[in-house]
């Protein structure tokens, strides 16, 4: 496995450590509805990007959509079918949306990473996959090791699709259809820190309409893009 400055052990009790805490906060927050409490954590907050917020992005979206990236030897090329693109971390508009979710989870700005855009047209999908990496394949050598592990992600989607375009926790029976403005966050690990298998997820394929969602994960400890 590829030295990264920190050991797999290390990584996981930072995980532990942040997952207790965020847990903690979500539990806690009346705003905040469990959607799945066992061994995946998951958790929805409605209204929480207001239309005008969410029509903004979509725009955004538009403007910088290309053809999404996956890793390779995960999913496949075919395994995600949308468009995306990163927006400006630097926008005062995005940053301002940025830390209502670090405030939501109670994490520091520069431990997420930059909101990611993405676009889905009738047929797109993201076939089944995890959010986080895994550690003993090449790519973790590079960039991806100077944050750490994706601990949580949180996304939101930006409008209601006509049919279709739900995300689908498999192993958990849950799915979440589309819904304008309503934020999902899960965890991507156990409480030991150790990734979860049940974190499974697939964006299944849009039917009628297009689906727009923004997504960001956060990091182990800061990522490495917003540090000074």
């Amino acid at each position: 496995m590829a030295k990264t400055g920190r050991t797999d052990e290390t990584n996981r009790k930072e995980i532990a450590t942040m997952n207790a805490a965020v847990l903690e906060r979500l539990r806690g927050d009346d705003d905040v509805q469990v959607l799945s409490d066992d061994k995946l954590k998951l958790f929805g907050v409605a209204e929480f990007f207001s239309v005008e917020e969410c029509e903004r992005l979509m725009a955004m979206i538009d403007r910088s959509a290309r053809p999404s990236p996956v890793f390779d030897v995960d999913y496949g090329k075919s395994a995600r079918t949308s468009y995306s693109g990163d927006l400006d971390a630097a926008d005062p508009f995005v940053r301002m949306l940025h830390r209502r979710m670090d405030d939501l989870i109670g994490v520091e700005e520069n431990w997420g990473e930059t909101m990611q855009g993405q676009r889905y047209s009738v047929g797109q999908e993201f076939k089944a996959h995890h959010d986080w990496f895994d550690t003993t394949q090449p790519y973790w050598k590079g960039d991806v090791a100077l944050g750490g592990q994706r601990a949580w992600t949180l996304m939101v989607y930006l409008n209601d699709v006509d049919a279709g375009g739900a995300t689908e926790f498999p192993k958990a029976h849950v799915a979440v259809p589309p819904q304008q403005g309503t934020l999902i966050a899960w965890s991507n690990a156990d409480d030991d820190g150790k990734v979860n298998m049940d974190t499974l997820h697939a964006g299944t394929p849009v039917v009628e309409g297009l689906k727009y969602i923004v997504t960001r994960w956060y990091r182990a400890r800061p990522w490495f893009k917003h540090e000074a």
